[in-house]
């Protein structure tokens, strides 16, 4: 089992769910976060006056999948939440060892 977690731009959030559901992922888990990367925030004009904002507001999402649809996923992911212009984030992919639903004790696959 794999586990995706992607920081993308929040309003990419809508076709990157529609395009993880397509391929048969049933669940996900969805934050609002806020960081930067290699462009430390950027700079605004409010009624102005020119403030800094050195967190930009990202949507992080998490999906647990068996490894034979990581790569699916990956794929929907990445061409989904792409612009091409900098800070359309990042996918990290670790593996885990076990999963476990609480309500029933289903372990493994099963509890995907």
């Amino acid at each position: 089992m794999k586990k995706i977690e992607a920081i993308i731009k929040p309003f990419k959030l809508d076709e990157v769910k529609e395009a993880l559901t397509e391929i048969g992922i049933q669940g996900m888990t969805v934050s609002e976060v806020k960081g930067f990367g290699r462009q430390k925030g950027h700079t605004e004009t409010y009624r102005g006056s020119e403030y800094t904002i050195e967190f930009v507001p990202k949507i992080k999402i998490e999906v647990v999948v068996t490894n034979a649809l990581a790569d699916r996923a990956i794929q929907a992911i990445v061409s989904k939440a792409k612009t091409g212009t900098i800070g359309d984030g990042k996918l990290f992919v670790t593996d885990l060892t076990q999963t476990i639903r609480i309500r029933t004790g289903e372990s493994g696959d099963a509890a995907l």
